[in-house]
């Protein structure tokens, strides 16, 4: 099945540029940012400051905007069967390199995973634009499944705080 990732979330106060991969099937049908309820990501951001998340979705959006947070994919469209990475074909990337010539105060690009900064990487990693003034980070994914070292939305926080320092930057 063909899938093709959202607009990215992003205005001018915009430091980290968060990108997942692909978003997942429950992303999909509701048309949110990491949608899947056991997702850690809305409770590992609002977590870096010490607070729950909103239950409504544009509160959470604009918490991440207030705090400088964007959002994006790495992949525009790709075939992919069901949810996960593995599955991913065929992907065609978004034109990172253009949204970050929009958006010059971004310091940072944190993957949410292996896939994105794998794809990220292979399209874009020797650009320019990202080379010489953006740290890209390989985060761990923030998807519901576990892994041996990240089990708990606390185990992802305490790694994810590495993007704390570039969102006062100015």
């Amino acid at each position: 099945m063909k899938v093709h990732s959202f607009p990215p979330v992003i205005d001018e106060r915009a430091r980290v540029l968060v990108l997942g991969s692909m978003p997942g099937t429950a992303s999909l049908d509701k048309g949110q940012y990491y949608g899947h309820p056991r997702n850690h990501f809305w409770p590992v951001i609002y977590g870096l400051f010490g607070e729950q998340p909103s239950p409504a979705y544009e509160k959470r959006i604009a918490y991440a905007q207030e705090k400088g947070i964007a959002l994006w994919d790495t992949i525009a469209t790709c075939r992919r069967e069901g949810s996960l990475d593995a599955n991913i074909q065929d992907e065609l990337p978004n034109d990172l390199p253009g949204l970050l010539e929009r958006y010059p105060g971004i310091r940072c690009i944190a993957c949410n995973g292996a896939k994105s900064h794998d794809t990220f990487s292979k399209y874009y990693g020797g650009h320019p634009s990202v080379r010489d003034r953006i740290a890209l980070l390989k985060l761990p994914s923030t998807s519901p499944i576990p892994t041996q070292r990240m089990r708990t939305t606390g185990d992802r926080i305490e790694v994810w705080r590495v993007i704390v320092p570039f969102l006062s930057m100015h």
